[in-house]
Parts: structure tokens; C-alpha cells; sequence
């Protein structure tokens, strides 16, 4: 991989609990890079802490401890001064489209902002860039007039798009772009995320809980539970040989398209809710849910670990060379 663009160490983001006097642990120790033009999938259930990385790496949300470097350089700790023109590289791409659209501002200014905040255009260039970026997201130009309650769901995610890319960003991170769509909608925008990275070679950290959309747009995949990355590789890789049991039940319960093979396939369902942040487990934060969960995994924390492939590392005691739990095996 060459050089990263987005590299989190030991990422640890705390919550202190109003008037409970606890603590919610989001995300504890997280790790991850991502290279120039590559995606990298996020996924696991809600709560895992998915959602609070992506607000980390933006530094919207001040992490507790760790690092975080954009092309190489620190920002972990900037200021909002200093942050300021660093900017331009990385933005974001909301779950909701409505929401994160000012009604009061037309769509030729919510997607013109970047570029007078950033200087980077001015008066006539402005409506000129912008009117050639909603061409290129599949809006009319036409439509920089129009207001956010004027357009279709799938039309304001396509300007939230816009907005994100004028300034040709080095990272976009994008929290469930596409969750909050009709289906008959997340298909068109997610093909025009996947030609767009292609065009424009940005890097992109995708935040989502459906594995169908990470398959067909990352080219990498890190799994997250519960505040941590229990396994995390190349997409084939992850999709072909999954090695956590964490893994294998997120894969089990995706639909298959081929309805003989979605009825002889053996599906896992775990027991019991995810635990609260508040009072994680001890050792292995999914033993509690795991079928195949043996002592050390109640006591000792896994390390993500590269047993077989280096570049494909895992979080469990149980994965070894000779040895790969599968719970698909132990229930049907």
C-alpha cells in the first residue's frame, strides 16, 4: 500500500455518563490507515462505535487518547485555527440528507460554500464550479436554485455528495450514505460513489452495517465490536475465509441472492443483546455471545494478530494456523 493517507493508532474515545458518574467506552484502542484511492469498509452493529472513529478522524468530537495523521501529519490535538486549512482534504458524508442540508440556503450555495470558505473560487467561477459538479453527481445545473425540500431523498444525498467533492477532498468519510435511501434509490447512488472514487482517486473511509454494500464498493474491511476491530483484511479475503466468529455471524445473516443457496446455508444467531459501553466485558469484548467462547477468552484481551495472512489480522484466541473457529458449524 503506498503511502497513507489516514493513519488512527490506538484511537481511544471515552464518554463521561451525566450524572451517573460512568464511563462510556465508544472506542478503545483502535488502529487503522487507509492508502491513497483505497476505501475501507467499517462495519459492525450499532453502537460498536463506528460512527464516533468517523467524528474522531473529522475531529469533530476531541479523542480521548491516540493519534490520528492526515497525509502525515499530526491533527490529532490542532486547534480549530490551525485546523482550519486542513480542511479542504477531508469531508463527510451524512446518513441523513435532509438533515445535514441548511433549508434556508438554495443548493448552488449549500454546494458553493466549500469553495468561498476555502478561497478557492470567487463570484462568477463559483456558480460555474458548481453547476459543473451537480452534472457531474447526476443533478441538473439548473437545479443550484431549487431549496433541499425541493429535491427527493436520492437527490439531496447526491448534493450532499456534491458538496463533499468540489473542493477535491484526499478523505472522504462517509457514515451510512445510503442507509436512509428507498432501495430502489441506494443502488444508483452507490454506483456513482464507485465512479466518482474511481475518477477522482480520493480515499474514502465507508461507514456501514450492510455488508452487501462494503462487498461491492471497499476494497478493505475492518469489523468492529463494541468499541474495538476484532478482524480486519482485504474484502475477498474477509468475504472467502472469515476468521473471527463475529465475523462469520455478520456474513451468516446476509441475504444470498441465489435463493438455493440462501436455503442450504446455515445461519448464526447470536444470544443476547451487544453489551453497553458503559460496562463492557472483560477479555474478549463478544465472549458473552460467542459459541465457541472458551476461558482465556473471558479473562485475557485479545491482540489483532496476523496469523495467516499479514495482512489479514484477527482479534480471537482461537484462530490459529492449524485451527479456525467456525460457528457456522456449531449451529444451524
Amino acid at each position: 500500500m503506498s503511502r497513507p493517507v489516514l493513519e488512527v493508532n490506538d484511537l481511544v474515545k471515552h464518554y463521561h455518563a451525566r450524572g451517573r458518574g460512568q464511563v462510556v467506552h465508544a472506542v478503545d484502542g483502535v488502529s487503522l490507515s487507509i492508502g491513497q484511492g483505497e476505501v475501507l469498509g467499517l462495519v459492525g452493529e450499532s453502537g460498536s462505535g463506528k460512527s464516533t472513529i468517523g467524528k474522531c478522524v473529522l475531529r469533530l468530537t476531541e479523542p480521548t487518547a491516540g493519534t490520528i495523521r492526515l497525509s502525515d501529519r499530526d491533527i490529532t490535538h490542532l486547534s480549530r485555527r490551525a485546523l482550519r486549512p486542513l480542511r479542504r482534504n477531508m469531508h463527510t458524508v451524512f446518513q441523513d440528507p435532509y438533515s445535514s442540508l441548511n433549508p434556508r440556503f438554495t443548493i448552488g450555495q449549500i454546494v458553493g460554500e466549500p469553495l468561498r470558505r476555502h478561497r478557492i473560487a470567487r463570484g462568477r467561477e463559483v456558480g460555474e464550479r458548481v453547476t459543473a459538479m451537480l452534472e457531474r453527481v447526476g443533478l441538473r445545473g439548473e437545479m443550484r436554485r431549487r431549496y433541499p425540500h425541493e429535491l427527493s431523498g436520492g437527490q439531496r444525498q447526491r448534493v450532499s455528495l456534491a458538496r463533499a467533492l468540489i473542493v477535491e477532498p484526499k478523505l472522504v468519510v462517509a457514515d451510512e450514505p445510503v442507509s436512509a435511501l428507498d432501495v430502489s434509490v441506494q443502488a444508483s447512488v452507490l454506483n456513482l460513489v464507485a465512479d466518482l472514487q474511481q475518477d477522482m482517486g480520493f480515499s474514502c473511509l465507508f461507514i456501514t452495517h450492510d455488508l452487501s454494500v462494503v462487498e461491492f464498493l471497499a476494497d478493505r474491511i475492518a469489523v468492529m465490536y463494541l468499541g474495538q476491530i476484532v478482524e480486519t483484511g482485504p474484502t475477498k479475503k474477509i468475504f472467502a475465509d472469515p476468521q473471527h466468529p463475529y465475523t462469520q455471524a455478520l456474513l451468516s445473516a446476509a441475504p444470498q441472492p441465489d435463493p438455493a443457496r440462501q436455503r442450504e446455508r446455515r445461519r448464526v444467531v447470536l444470544a443476547g443483546e451487544i453489551p453497553s459501553p458503559l460496562d463492557p466485558p472483560a477479555g474478549c469484548r463478544f465472549h458473552t455471545r460467542c459459541p465457541v467462547a472458551v476461558d482465556a477468552c473471558r479473562t485475557d484481551t485479545p491482540s489483532l494478530t496476523a496469523v495467516r495472512d499479514e495482512d489479514h489480522p484477527v482479534a480471537c484466541h482461537l484462530v490459529t494456523s492449524a485451527a479456525v473457529p467456525d460457528i457456522t458449524a456449531e449451529r444451524g
